[in-house]
């Protein structure tokens, strides 16, 4: 229960799983996919410190898992944890019941930050924990939170660029999102804290992504996912159902300006992936209608061959 958490509204979970649930959810999952899709996917547990439940509990949760993965109906079982819930005895135990992957809820890799929201944890075991498990040769996730109390978009930026040196195999970003029955919904009520809105999340993690990606490192998730009760608990901050969406169309429209200031105002045809023309042109044709107020008419059009976030311009 750190400053921004309710676990409960996050991951809409009211009671606790049981082994009985691990199997009745494995075996749905096994009914609706082929057999294929069934042995490329994982077993998750999430929406909490998995590695720090009672030690018996935990167990009977990953036994009942492990069947799944020992007859090879599912390639593992990936998992979130705290950074300090993460020692060789429970590297061990993980190795020995099939987890393939681990994400580590890192938030913040400022001391500071971590401190003021009552994380319980410092940005150094975030790098121990982090170490350990590559070590130990699994998967490493790390999740980071922007628009923390006490956190400025410089110190998000500069976690980034830690996170980047320990290279972990995948990133989510978590921007700071209000619940009620937390300290920070305490602290926004009372007029201490103000949380960081859409906007000035959108261009933050426009410069987040990017860093990740061209280190090599997969951005799996921006933004709490929609539905599960995050909605009924919402209070403020920056919730989208289509977060995502946003950041990558703010990366597209900063490309495309850096590129036609180079060029000179004027009437311009700007191809991208056709995958991607939706992004390029933004929500309500944002972007466009940016571009026009600084002098550029454009207009989108699809071009196979382009990758990701790149543009090609024509007069």
């Amino acid at each position: 229960m750190c400053s921004f958490c309710n676990q409960r509204s996050i991951s809409g979970s009211q009671k606790d799983i049981t082994a009985e649930d691990v199997h009745s959810a494995a075996e749905t999952a096994i009914a609706s996919l082929s057999e294929n899709e069934a042995s490329g996917g994982e077993i998750a547990f999430f929406g909490g410190s998995f590695t720090m439940v009672e030690r018996e509990y935990m167990l009977s949760l990953l036994s009942a898992a492990h069947e799944y993965i020992r007859k090879g109906i599912f390639k593992g079982i990936r998992i979130s944890t705290r950074p300090d819930g993460i020692t060789p005895e429970i590297c061990d135990i993980l190795k020995k019941y099939g987890v393939t992957a681990v994400e580590l809820g890192a938030q913040s890799l400022d001391d500071k930050v971590l401190c003021m929201n009552e994380r319980g944890h410092t940005a150094k075991q975030v790098e121990d924990a982090t170490l350990m498990l590559k070590e130990y040769g699994f998967e490493v996730g790390l999740q980071m939170m922007t628009g923390l109390y006490g956190s400025q978009d410089a110190d998000s930026l500069e976690t980034a660029r830690k996170i980047v040196e320990l290279m972990p195999d995948t990133v989510r970003i978590y921007p700071t999102v209000i619940i009620k029955g937390t300290r920070l919904y305490e602290l926004m009520k009372s007029g201490e804290f103000s949380p960081k809105g859409i906007p000035e999340t959108v261009d933050l993690c426009a410069k987040l992504i990017p860093m990740f990606e061209n280190s090599g490192i997969k951005v799996i998730r921006v933004g709490l996912h929609s539905g599960g009760g995050v909605e009924e608990g919402y209070a403020g901050g920056a919730y989208h159902p289509a977060l995502r969406e946003l950041c990558e169309g703010r990366i597209y429209y900063n490309n495309a300006l850096s590129l036609l200031e180079k060029i000179g105002k004027g009437s311009y045809v700007l191809n991208v992936n056709p995958r991607e023309i939706s992004k390029m042109t933004g929500q309500k044709k944002e972007n466009l209608l940016r571009l026009r107020e600084k002098g550029y008419e454009c207009t989108v059009k699809g071009a196979e061959g382009l990758a990701k976030y790149e543009i090609e311009i024509q007069r």
